[in-house]
């Protein structure tokens, strides 16, 4: 999607939805920054920007004004976005490791944009419009800022699990890309902070690791579980998961595909390790 396109459709975003009279705010904002919208226009959607359910055209219509014609942001301009919209939504969420992730994004604010590789990925063209549909009804502007980074963020499926130990339906069911890291286009040092794409009823096998590490799942129900000898239990979306340090931790998707944002704030380059379980066979059949 093009600067303009991207700003243009998110002006069209439905009315009604929730926070969609501050995407078009936003978007009319980097619209009239680049000289292609009026200060009158501007004003239009200013007005409109806390009343979702308000038709900024009706107004525009008023005044003799027009809505502007397709244009789209530089990569950098889309990838800071994404970040700024993820860390609204992180405030808005409860639980312990939220902060420390916020911290980790204000961190890097300002740091140099380094445009990575963005080869295409079966498991991110297979899913994450699933993903984001449901997104979308109720949280339409981190659901947009997600969907225009893709042509620039380098989304791969996670293979450093030995296939017999991690399963063959993850191994080929998973994408994650990697936003601020030392691989991302954002670098940091002890701190990752990216996306995570898994295929519905797949089963991410019990496991864990050094890095402390925030789940902060988009999409639901979803089931999880810290320990294999402990109960599923049944999460909706936009209910936070934090794994301490080695705390042991296993996902299991429902019907739609699993997207979350997530954060490693320490001990990033420790590999993980998959803990034996006796129900594998059971869980993955399982459908939630």
């Amino acid at each position: 999607m093009t600067v303009k396109n991207l700003h243009c459709a998110h002006l069209a975003t439905p009315v009604g939805q929730p926070g969609s009279g501050r995407l078009r705010y936003g978007a009319a904002m980097a619209l009239y920054a680049d000289g292609l919208l009026s200060a009158e226009a501007l004003e239009v959607y200013r007005i409109c920007a806390p009343l979702d359910a308000e038709d900024p055209a009706v107004l525009l219509a008023q005044q003799g004004l027009a809505v502007p014609e397709a244009v789209a942001l530089p990569p950098e301009a889309e990838l800071r976005a994404l970040i700024a919209e993820a860390d609204r939504y992180l405030a808005t969420l409860p639980g312990p490791g939220v902060a420390e992730v916020r911290m980790g994004l204000a961190g890097v604010r300002g740091q140099p944009f380094h445009p990575v590789p963005a080869p295409p990925n079966a498991v991110l063209a297979a899913h994450l419009a699933a993903a984001l549909e449901p997104l979308a009804l109720t949280h339409p502007a981190l659901a947009m800022a997600i969907a225009a980074t893709v042509p620039h963020l380098n989304w791969q499926t996670f293979d450093q699990y030995p296939a017999e130990q991690i399963g063959a339906d993850f191994r080929s069911g998973n994408a994650f890309c990697i936003i601020i890291g030392q691989d991302g286009p954002i670098k940091a040092q002890g701190f990752d902070f990216g996306l995570f794409l898994v295929a519905p009823h797949v089963l991410y096998r019990d496991h864990h690791h050094k890095a402390p590490e925030l789940y902060a799942p988009l999409t639901g129900p979803h089931g999880w579980r810290f320990g294999p000898a402990s109960p599923l239990i049944v999460k909706p979306a936009h209910e936070p998961v934090w794994n301490d340090p080695d705390a042991p931790h296993a996902t299991k998707v429902g019907a739609v595909p699993f997207l979350c944002l997530y954060g490693w704030t320490a001990d990033v380059d420790s590999p993980a390790q998959v803990i034996p379980a006796d129900d594998w066979a059971a869980l993955e059949a399982l459908r939630l």
